[in-house]
């Protein structure tokens, strides 16, 4: 897999995870481009990091990413140390999505992307995570990337939707805190 730079990422073999693909992140990088430099950075169900390494090449100060698998998250680390430059951060956390990002409690990131299996129900107990522990800065935005087929955006407590945009079965919403 390439990103950003014409760089290489290691990926996990067969289909455990499911990337996203090139069209969906360069869109998405697409939108966000003046926003990612210095920012804080919160990839859920990272697979293999392939979001979290792009931030790091567009400036991110900061990625954490939160994955399940233990054969990911070595991937991921793998991944994020070859393209972090000095003064960058980054932190894998392994472990069920919701549980993880519990501990996070008294951070804020700038840019999250939540990218789950799509059949899962972790869309909205994460949706109400992060909105209890105020996860989102007051100035972020909510990536949430899955198919129609299997589950369909909505309003969360203090989230509004900003924005959608669809990419053949693939949608991306967008989610801003609510003034």
């Amino acid at each position: 897999m390439r990103i950003y730079g014409n760089r290489q990422l290691k990926t996990l073999p067969g289909e455990s995870t499911r990337p996203t693909s090139a069209r969906v992140r360069e869109a998405l990088f697409n939108i966000w481009q003046g926003a990612i430099a210095e920012c804080h950075w919160l990839d859920l169900c990272a697979g293999s990091g392939s979001i979290g390494a792009e931030a790091l090449c567009r400036g991110a100060t900061q990625v954490v990413g939160i994955e399940k698998s233990g054969r990911a998250c070595q991937v991921i680390r793998q991944n994020w140390q070859q393209v972090a430059q000095p003064g960058q951060q980054f932190r894998v956390l392994r472990g069920d999505v919701v549980g993880q990002l519990k501990t996070l409690v008294d951070q804020q990131f700038d840019r999250v992307y939540f990218d789950p299996p799509y059949a899962s129900d972790l869309y909205q107990p994460v949706l109400e995570v992060i909105t209890d522990l105020q996860l989102l800065s007051a100035t972020g935005e909510l990536a949430v990337e899955y198919n129609p087929k299997h589950w369909r955006a909505n309003s969360v407590a203090t989230l509004e939707i900003s924005r959608q945009k669809v990419y053949g079965s693939t949608t991306l919403t967008f989610y801003r805190r609510k003034e």
